[in-house]
């Protein structure tokens, strides 16, 4: 069985819970044991690089599936968090060879975290770890 780590940010709530509510469905709807998971919450999206990278760099984990929500704001704040987690978690998965997945919403408004958050297969922590589990079919 695969070992995952779910990073979730905890900003912006309740929307990552939603997401790392989809990401456990996916966990059990593949089989996947709860003991070969392991969940980390963070403080916001820009922490979720450097956690995955810590995580990713452990033998015993096979992939890190990134959760977050960042939702534009009245500032140019929402351009750098998003641009720098979306780099940082790439270069995460350039520099170790694992799966790590970008579940981070970036989204214009709260409707929008609303609806990619929903409790189904839609749901973006659902579907990055269905995206997390075919990359360590697909990498070798």
């Amino acid at each position: 069985m695969p070992k995952l780590v779910l990073v979730m940010s905890e900003f912006n709530q309740p929307y990552p819970q939603r997401l790392l509510e989809g990401a456990l469905a996916a966990i059990k709807d593949h089989n996947i044991p709860l003991s070969d998971v392991t969940t980390v919450k963070v403080p916001g999206a820009f922490e979720l690089p450097i956690t995955a990278k810590a995580y990713a760099l452990k033998k015993e984990v096979d992939a890190v599936v990134c959760l977050g929500v960042v939702i534009r704001g009245d500032t140019t704040h929402y351009d750098y968090v998003c641009a720098e987690t979306a780099r940082g978690i790439m270069q995460v998965g350039l520099e170790t060879l694992k799966p790590i997945l970008f579940g981070v919403l970036t989204t214009e408004n709260e409707h929008q975290a609303e609806v990619r958050s929903l409790p189904d297969t839609t749901n973006k922590g659902y579907e990055c770890v269905v995206g997390a589990l075919t990359m360590l079919n697909v990498l070798p």
